[in-house]
């Protein structure tokens, strides 16, 4: 069970690799559209319960940060582009970390921001 639970996880590592290099090669389609298309491949590594938490932001960091900031150097950052980034930067941190549990009635409950932050220590990011 666990040995083909890896060979899952292995494929999918394959999948997300492979493209990852086709939305770096898509320079014309839009910026929402690569991270997208990366961030869904890469969904079910980033909500597996075989891989750990510091693995899942490596993977986050390495293969869907660089496709979602391709081209950065050209942009001119505006605070709507910089909302946007901190919001799919969050999307990522959920499906990351998954829900939280209130203390106080025991629920389960979606992660606030600030959660977010204090679990990976700084923002990935934005400052």
């Amino acid at each position: 069970m666990l040995q083909t639970d890896l060979l899952s996880i292995i494929r999918s590592l394959n999948t997300v690799f492979r493209a990852a290099r086709i939305c770096h090669a898509l320079t014309d389609c839009g910026k929402k559209l690569r991270a997208d298309a990366c961030y869904h491949l890469a969904q079910n590594l980033l909500s597996s319960r075989l891989l750990s938490k510091n693995l899942k932001i490596k993977i986050y960091r390495t293969i869907i940060l660089p496709v979602v900031l391709y081209g950065c150097e050209t942009w001119s950052l505006i605070l709507q582009e910089e909302r946007k980034l901190r919001v799919f930067e969050n999307m990522v941190l959920r499906r990351i970390f998954g829900p939280g549990r209130d203390e106080v009635t025991g629920e389960w409950r979606r992660v606030h921001n600030k959660e977010l932050m204090i679990c990976t220590a700084h923002p990935i990011l934005c400052a």
